[in-house]
């Protein structure tokens, strides 16, 4: 289930179209019976909300809050485990960064959207970007997202 909700007016977001695309992404991790929150805000909430939790006093395009409890492998080289009943966590979008990215690459909004989309429930899931590997099999799972919504990668 795609818990969502936009706080910005007359934001040009297709929060049905945005919704379904979630549906498809968990559908395309296995996930399909999890449940995740989507909220669209201004660039201001985001820099709060970035500025509260990351000590970032900026905003920046998605923020992602995972709720599931994860397990320690019980040896090296094990996966975690993961409780499949606990819902999968938050994304927030800024709509106002989102529409930036979008004009800067030449893509739609709901392109840019989906783009952030797919990070976000990456993150979620437990992927990072912070080392040169870890952001290699993060962007490789991000082309793979893609192609499950039907998304050209990369977009211009």
């Amino acid at each position: 289930m795609i818990h969502y909700r936009n706080d910005v007016a007359r934001s040009g977001v297709n929060g049905r179209a945005l919704c379904a695309a979630a549906r498809r992404l968990l559908a395309g991790l296995g996930e399909d019976r999890a449940s995740l929150s989507l909220r669209i805000v201004s660039d201001k909430t985001m820099r709060t909300l970035n500025r509260d939790h990351r000590g970032k006093d900026k905003s920046t395009d998605v923020l992602s809050f995972p709720q599931r409890e994860w397990t320690e492998p019980a040896s090296p080289g094990e996966p975690l485990t993961v409780h499949a009943e606990d819902p999968l966590g938050d994304i927030v979008i800024s709509v106002d960064t989102a529409k930036r990215q979008a004009a800067d690459y030449d893509a739609p909004l709901e392109r840019e959207l989906e783009r952030l989309l797919i990070h976000g429930i990456l993150h979620l899931l437990g992927h990072d970007h912070e080392r040169a590997a870890e952001r290699k099999k993060m962007e490789a799972e991000e082309r793979r997202l893609a192609d499950v919504i039907g998304m050209p990668w990369p977009y211009r």
